[in-house]
């Protein structure tokens, strides 16, 4: 394995065999590449198994790992917006669903204060979440110059 060609900027090994051009769909061309949270091939998450109660909620998201794959098709098809939120969505995967919500909230225009948005930010560093952090701190400072944040 090796860390994406992407520029170096995927947080997940990504195998070296990973052709984007070739490769997309990855559910359909590289199943073998996509694994549930608990582990589970994507070759077993079907109905049958659903209803037989062989499968968790939670194998029903998407990993941190299968959105950096996602990535890597992206940035190869020249989708680098694309590529960054889906970047972003791997590093965000395993952040608690109630802080995600948290964050979310905190992220509306006149909700925080730039203080607030700071220590939001270094609560996702501290989640390795650094490209989402950096997203804070630019909306932050947007958020600045027109005015829509909070005194705090």
């Amino acid at each position: 394995m090796i860390v994406g060609s992407g520029q170096g900027r995927l947080a997940y090994p990504v195998p070296v065999g990973l052709d984007p051009a070739t490769d997309y769909p990855l559910g359909t061309r590289r199943a073998d590449l996509i694994r549930t949270p608990s582990g589970v091939g994507l070759e077993s998450v079907t109905l049958p198994a659903a209803r037989a109660g062989e499968l968790a909620a939670a194998d029903a998201r998407a990993t941190a790992e299968t959105l950096a794959l996602q990535a890597e098709v992206a940035r190869g098809a020249g989708r680098a917006q694309l590529a960054d939120g889906l970047e972003r969505a791997s590093e965000l995967a395993n952040v608690p669903d109630d802080e995600l919500l948290e964050i979310y909230t905190a992220l509306r225009p006149g909700r925080s204060s730039p203080a607030e948005l700071e220590a939001w930010a270094v609560r996702l560093d501290g989640h390795g979440a650094s490209r989402t952090a950096a997203f804070v701190r630019e909306a932050a400072a947007v958020y600045v110059a027109r005015g829509l944040v909070v005194d705090g």
